[in-house]
């Protein structure tokens, strides 16, 4: 498939998910103010949305950066609106959830400088959104897991210059470069074929599966990594690796909640059972309260 005809696949399964409409929303309405603010990055302008709450506080806020799924391809960071003003009254913290560059328009590792740079840029310049440059998490959903990870390994490579705490993995995909049809199997999983075209889409070679920015379980060493909060669901292909993940962060001294949610399927905090949603966002935000209340 060439990059014309990838193009209009992609237009079109971007066209029936604006059409699907069927997200869940939370049970409890937050009071929260949520504005549109652009970030200078190495790939231009990027837009985010950022969401504070409604309340008086002595000091700034420590900051989560957020970033939807997709599988690197779809996706916009009004999928994850509802659940961003969630974690920011609950969290009581400023939340910047990202909407960054998809492919396969910006290839991998695109997408990747430029969260990293959001929240290089957000550490520089803290008065701009009044927030503490010092108390840092950062999490994402599915691809977006992906690329909190990745946020994280690069920040390690860096000499680790950001302030993350915290990374938040929520059925997130950390192995691109295994043939998806070589993965567990579930009659509700994304199915291989699928996965496959998302992950040709979104490498410029095969060769990038192997590099850790895309593949954070091959990452040569996770020491040194911010504490982190694994979810998974029982029926994804991709919760083998996330365990295979968090072994690996556990055993190089990472501190690791892993959750694993019986009978879900993958995207099951957007789609699915409201109760068992709402139950993985809640320990999402209380983990990323504790982690900045330490």
């Amino acid at each position: 498939m060439d990059q014309q005809q990838q193009l209009a696949m992609v237009q079109r399964m971007r066209q029936n998910v604006v059409g699907t409409g069927a997200a869940l929303q939370p049970s409890s309405t937050y009071a929260v103010t949520v504005k549109e603010v652009m970030i200078p990055t190495t790939k231009g302008d990027t837009r985010v949305l950022v969401y504070t709450p409604d309340r008086e506080h002595s000091a700034p806020l420590p900051v989560f950066f957020n970033m939807h799924g997709g599988g690197f391809i779809l996706g916009q960071a009004e999928m994850d609106d509802p659940w961003c003003r969630l974690i920011a009254d609950r969290s009581d913290c400023v939340v910047v959830n990202i909407d960054y560059s998809l492919a396969p328009e910006h290839k991998f590792p695109t997408a990747v400088h430029e969260c990293y740079d959001v929240v290089q840029w957000v550490h520089a310049n803290p008065q701009s959104l009044s927030v503490n440059p010092s108390l840092f998490a950062i999490g994402g959903h599915s691809a977006g897991g992906n690329l909190a990870a990745a946020v994280c390994l690069l920040n390690q490579q860096r000499g680790s210059e950001l302030p993350i705490v915290l990374q938040v993995m929520d059925y997130a995909v950390l192995d691109v470069a295994t043939d998806p049809a070589e993965k567990p199997s579930f009659a509700e999983a994304i199915p291989a074929d699928i996965a496959r075209t998302f992950n040709a889409m979104y490498l410029e070679t095969s060769e990038d599966a192997q590099d850790p920015l895309a593949s954070p379980v091959l990452a040569t060493s996770v020491e040194g990594l911010p504490e982190a909060l694994i979810i998974t669901a029982e029926k994804d292909s991709l919760a083998q690796e996330a365990r295979t993940y968090a072994a690996r962060l556990e055993a190089s001294g990472v501190k690791v909640t892993l959750k694993e949610y019986k009978g879900a399927a993958h995207g099951f905090t957007h789609f699915g059972d409201l109760q068992m949603a709402e139950d993985a966002w809640y320990l999402m935000s209380d983990k990323i309260r504790e982690a900045f209340s330490k």
